[in-house]
C-alpha cells in the first residue's frame, strides 16, 4: 500500500519517497467544535448560531470562526448582552421547529438565563405530552478557567444534570467535541453542552476516518474507557479526564495499572460502564473541578452503593472535588482549589494502601 508521501510523488509533487507509517492528524478542540457546528449547519439548513460576538468577531474564543462570513447574518447571530434575552429567543425558535444553537460566553453567564433552560426549555416536551420537541443546543466554556476568580469559575454539571428533561455533556478530547456536539445539534431534546475554555487550544490526534465522515456522532449517554487497567478505576469528565490519565501515567511507572474512564455525558449517565469497571478493579476514585456538596461524584457513589457493584468494593469510594469554597483570584489559591494528579495518585495509593 503506497504512503501519502509515494502517493504525492506520484502525482509530481516534491515530497521524498518514504515507508514510514502515516501519523494521525492533529486538531484542537477548537477546530473540532468549529468544523462540528460547520457540516451542521450546512447540512440542515434549520440549524442557526446566536449569542454574544459569534458573529463579527468569530466569537470570543474564535469557536465560530469563520462561520458569520460563510452563513450570513440570518443563521450566525450577534445579540446584545442579554442572556435571558437571546435564551428565551432560542428557545422560541426551537419551539416553531428550528435548531439554534445558543453560546453563552461563559456558562456563569447562564445564571442570567437558568429560567429559560428549566423551565422553557428542559420541561415542555413532558408538560406537552410528547407533542412538542425543544432541539436546542446551549453551548460554552464550563468550570474553572485561570484567574477569573469566583464569578467566572464555576462547574455546572451538577446544577443542569439534576434537572429531568435535559441532555447534559462535557467532552474532553477533540474526538468528544466533534462526534458530541453533531450528536447534540441533531438531537430532538435540549442539551446543555458543557465545554472547557483551557481546552479549546488543546490538540488531540484523531483518524482521518472521523474528519472525512460528514455523519460521525457518538452516542449521547456512552462512557468511553480511556485507558484500560485493573487496579483501580477512575471516573471523570472534561478536563479532568487528562488530569486522570497523567495520575496513571505516574502510578504505572509503580505498577499500579488505573482504569480511566471518560463519563462524556453526565445526564444520562452511563453508570453501567462505571459499574462494569468498578466489579473488575474493586476501587473507585471519581474526579471534578466542582464542589463537593451534591457533585456527580456523589452522584456516582451514590448509584455503586445502591447496585450489586458495591459489594465488589475493597474500599470506599472517594470523590476529588474543587474546593467547597468560591474560586479564590490569586493564582497560588487557586491551583491549591483545584485536583492535580498528583493529588490523584495520593488518593490512589491511599486506597490501595500503598506507600
Amino acid at each position: 500500500m503506497l504512503t501519502r508521501g509515494a502517493i504525492t510523488l506520484l502525482r509530481g509533487g516534491r515530497r521524498s519517497l518514504s515507508t514510514s507509517a502515516v501519523r494521525p492528524a492533529q486538531v484542537t478542540v477548537r477546530d473540532a467544535l468549529n468544523g462540528a457546528m460547520d457540516e451542521e449547519m450546512a447540512r440542515d439548513e434549520r440549524v442557526f448560531l446566536l449569542g454574544e460576538e459569534v458573529a463579527q468577531y468569530d466569537g470570543a474564543y474564535k469557536v465560530s470562526r469563520g462561520l458569520w462570513k460563510k452563513y450570513g447574518d440570518k443563521r450566525v447571530m450577534d445579540t446584545p448582552i442579554t442572556e435571558s434575552g437571546f435564551a428565551g429567543i432560542a428557545v422560541g425558535a426551537a419551539f416553531a421547529g428550528l435548531r439554534p444553537i445558543c453560546e453563552f460566553m461563559t456558562f456563569n453567564f447562564s445564571m442570567q438565563a437558568i429560567d429559560q433552560v428549566i423551565n422553557s426549555a428542559a420541561k415542555t416536551f413532558y408538560m406537552s405530552a410528547g407533542l412538542m420537541n425543544v432541539p436546542i443546543v446551549f453551548r460554552g466554556p464550563n468550570g474553572a478557567a485561570a484567574g477569573v476568580a469566583a464569578q467566572h469559575s464555576q462547574c455546572f454539571a451538577s446544577w443542569y444534570s439534576s434537572c429531568p428533561g435535559l441532555k447534559v455533556v462535557s467532552p474532553y478530547s477533540s474526538e468528544d467535541a466533534r462526534g458530541l456536539l453533531k450528536a447534540s445539534i441533531r438531537d430532538p431534546d435540549p442539551v446543555v453542552f458543557l465545554e472547557n475554555e483551557l481546552m479549546y487550544g488543546t490538540p488531540f490526534e484523531v483518524k482521518d476516518e472521523m474528519l472525512q465522515d460528514r455523519d460521525f456522532v457518538l452516542p449521547l449517554g456512552k462512557a468511553k474507557i480511556e485507558r484500560p487497567g485493573e487496579h483501580v478505576t477512575l471516573v471523570a469528565f472534561s478536563r479532568p479526564v487528562g488530569i486522570c490519565l497523567e495520575a496513571a501515567d505516574l502510578l504505572a511507572a509503580e505498577g499500579i495499572e488505573c482504569e480511566v474512564v471518560n463519563l462524556r455525558t453526565v445526564r444520562p449517565l452511563d453508570i453501567d460502564t462505571v459499574l462494569e469497571s468498578v466489579t473488575k478493579t474493586h476501587h473507585c476514585l471519581t474526579v471534578e473541578q466542582g464542589w463537593p456538596q451534591c457533585g456527580i461524584g456523589s452522584e456516582i457513589a451514590a448509584r455503586i452503593m445502591e447496585s450489586p457493584a458495591f459489594y465488589e468494593l475493597d474500599y470506599p469510594v472517594t470523590r476529588l472535588c474543587g474546593a467547597d469554597l468560591p474560586m479564590p483570584y490569586a493564582k497560588s489559591l487557586e491551583d491549591a482549589s483545584l485536583p492535580t494528579s498528583a493529588d490523584v495518585a495520593a488518593a490512589v495509593k491511599k486506597a490501595l494502601n500503598v506507600s
